[in-house]
């Protein structure tokens, strides 16, 4: 007697990563909790403080600052003497970070909830015409698809005056030689169709780190960088890997991997 095949039910589809997938991941416990210790020890690193000292001169002009997580940069910024800032994120937890940082150091920075994809519907912020903007590590690049992230920049031109400097960092996916070879194999993956279904374009990744955060980044080319700022209204004025501005202290480097700084201005 021919024995009946069984037919198991298919399983739907991965779903794809989006801005909740991110929020989600940055207020998770683990992610605050490990942002909320680097706001509290870790600081400002060097090759940061020089390029903000370079790019940002006048200490009075009004400043905003994206994706400021737990507060460490916005403190920084405090402590160098730009009294004039603005802050927000996206991830609620990450808030209420920050501003708990800010108000145990007696630092009065407006910190607020917003998208950087959509800050006119903040309007402390998208009312406002600010000097500068500074948008650190890879905050940007965490943003899921290239067309959101030109709506986040096209968004922060929309409240910087014209000629205002704009500061933000990316990872390289051809920085190493390791990278490098990384990013073939990831080639090919996406050639046969066997890449992380739940990833958008090629140069995402979405990995657990070593304190069991979940992380979205998007590694991108130079010139995907270059094009994308020519066509959001920013106008490229520099770019330099980190080991080339400063050496960093062990602590850092075990927060961050080698990562790039780009230096626009507001066209």
């Amino acid at each position: 007697m021919e024995k009946e095949s069984l037919i198991l039910p298919s399983l739907p589809p991965p779903k794809k990563i989006t801005a909740a997938t991110v929020r989600a991941d940055f207020n998770d416990l683990v992610a605050v909790v490990h942002y909320a210790k680097a706001a509290h020890e870790l600081g400002l690193w060097e090759s940061e403080r020089l390029l903000i000292e370079c790019f940002f001169p006048d200490k009075n002009a009004r400043l905003l600052e994206a994706g400021c997580g737990a507060g460490r940069v916005t403190l920084g910024l405090w402590q160098l003497g730009y009294h004039r800032l603005t802050a927000f994120d996206f991830a609620e937890e990450l808030v209420d970070q920050a501003r708990a940082l800010v108000e145990e150091r007696g630092v009065p920075v407006a910190i607020h909830h917003a998208d950087a994809t959509q800050l006119k519907k903040c309007p402390p912020i998208g009312d406002a015409s600010f000097d500068g903007v500074l948008f650190m590590f890879n905050g940007l690049m965490q943003i899921p698809g290239r067309r959101n992230r030109r709506k986040a920049l096209r968004s922060l031109a929309a409240v910087c005056r014209p000629g205002a400097p704009f500061l933000f960092t990316t990872h390289d996916r051809d920085h190493s030689h390791a990278e490098r070879v990384m990013w073939r194999l990831e080639a090919m993956r996406w050639a046969a169709g066997t890449q992380d279904p739940r990833l958008l374009e090629f140069g995402d990744r979405y990995f657990e780190d070593d304190v069991g955060s979940r992380t979205f980044m998007h590694l991108p080319e130079r010139a995907e960088i270059l094009a994308d700022l020519a066509a959001t209204g920013w106008t490229h004025e520099h770019d330099i890997m980190r080991a080339s501005v400063a050496k960093e202290s062990g602590a850092v480097e075990d927060f961050s991997d080698e990562c790039r700084f780009w230096v626009a201005r507001r066209s």
